[in-house]
């Protein structure tokens, strides 16, 4: 099952993988550099802030990542 948590914890495995940090990977990805900190997780009310389909095909595209190769690394969360 995807999870908002697995989600997150998978963009942080594509860097690392790639020998990125999360901010590190939203630069080279064309975004912010704080994109991917832990704050953007949750809005200030609690509610669980997901990551835009534009940020994932972005990061995926600069670690030359299949979208099944990123499901499989959010599902081995």
């Amino acid at each position: 099952m995807v999870t908002h948590k697995k989600i997150w914890s998978g963009i942080n495995i594509l860097a690392i993988q790639n020998g990125y940090s999360a901010s590190g990977l939203a630069v080279k990805a064309g975004l912010d550099a704080t994109s991917f900190n832990k704050s953007k997780h949750f809005s200030k009310s609690g509610q669980p802030r997901w990551p835009s389909t534009e940020s994932i095909a972005k990061i995926l595209t600069v670690t030359k990542t299949s979208l099944v190769d990123f499901a499989n690394i959010v599902e081995s969360t």
